[in-house]
């Protein structure tokens, strides 16, 4: 049936889905808890991008950042402690169709979930990962985490912790095939939107590390640079990210950085006072990995349905009468 133009226009208006499409269940974070907003951050992406939910899916491990596919009208897969990566590749490998967004925390990606990390990087499969960094195992009631401050008190170092914090950042950046690494506070949303938006349009693992507010145990922390604008360095560059005029009124600490220059994007990312904020490094010449591995077999649901079969068949008893015959068809 041919429509006219203007038909076609109306059809596409009424199809557009709004943010409030995208939510799903009522957020349970704290109030003043950073996950609100990259929740807001991510639901504003869907919009813009015009993101289908049944092609998008949010894969997370165990924390109170892994809450966040319940939060999400698309797909979700809630997983164990620091495993959403190794089954955001699985479907990602299966379903490179779909837009694969993993949330993780500090506990969660930098703990036990680090060889899965740092594989990821490896693989540089073309997904979107968010690390929630507010330096404190939050979920579980205030425990040190890899990348809480030295001397912080908590349940487990009453005296406070012993160790300096590990950087994701610098981490990242030392892995092989490392394709995208940036840095976002969750104090400014602007900002935070951009980096996030930058990261889903790079073709690769893209890695953005989200220094978040915990009011619940860690009340306070992130103040002196919330009240000290001079204390937060924005990148910039024409490869990059642009700042708005209304931003750089109030952080004008800029610093004009090329995300090419891996050495550079290394000394920047050493740094947490003041903290760098932006793009620190970007290669879009790096292949993904499931482009170098992908299957010429179209997976249809006939095919799949088929594999599962030929493995359930490998454990079915069948009844004797009816075994021959199985094993002949």
């Amino acid at each position: 049936m041919n429509i006219s133009a203007a038909e076609c226009l109306w059809q596409l208006y009424d199809e557009q889905m709004e943010m409030e499409d995208y939510a799903g269940g009522i957020p349970r974070w704290c109030t003043g808890c950073g996950d609100n907003a990259i929740l807001a951050a991510v639901l504003r992406l869907c919009r813009d991008e015009a993101l289908p939910p049944e092609h998008t899916v949010f894969v997370s491990g165990i924390g109170c950042s892994s809450r966040f596919p319940h939060y999400m009208k698309t797909y979700g897969f809630h997983s164990i402690h620091g495993r959403a990566l190794p089954i955001a590749e699985g479907i990602k490998m299966t379903r490179p169709d779909l837009q694969v967004f993993v949330n993780t925390g500090d506990g969660d990606c930098c703990s036990i979930g680090t060889a899965h990390w740092i594989h990821a990087l490896h693989y540089n499969m073309n997904m979107t990962v968010l690390l929630h960094d507010n330096q404190i195992y939050g979920l579980t009631k205030n425990q040190a985490s890899p990348t809480s401050k030295l001397g912080t008190k908590s349940n487990t170092t009453p005296r406070g912790s012993y160790l300096e914090p590990i950087n994701p950042l610098t981490v990242t950046l030392g892995v092989q095939n490392a394709s995208f690494v940036a840095q976002a506070v969750d104090w400014i949303p602007e900002n935070l939107y951009q980096i996030i938006r930058a990261a889903y349009r790079h073709k690769g693992l893209s890695f953005v590390r989200i220094l978040q507010r915990c009011p619940e145990w860690l009340p306070g922390a992130m103040d002196p640079w919330i009240q000290d604008t001079g204390r937060v360095q924005l990148l910039h560059h024409e490869n990059s990210l642009s700042l708005s005029e209304s931003i750089k009124k109030v952080y004008k600490n800029q610093l004009e950085h090329d995300p090419l220059d891996m050495n550079r994007a290394r000394e920047i990312a050493s740094s947490m006072d003041p903290i760098p904020v932006g793009i620190l490094y970007q290669n879009e010449s790096i292949p993904c990995y499931e482009d170098i591995r992908r299957s010429e077999i179209v997976r249809t649901s006939e095919y799949i349905q088929k594999g599962l079969n030929a493995e359930f068949d490998k454990f079915t008893v069948w009844p004797k009468e009816s075994k021959g015959q199985n094993a002949a068809s």
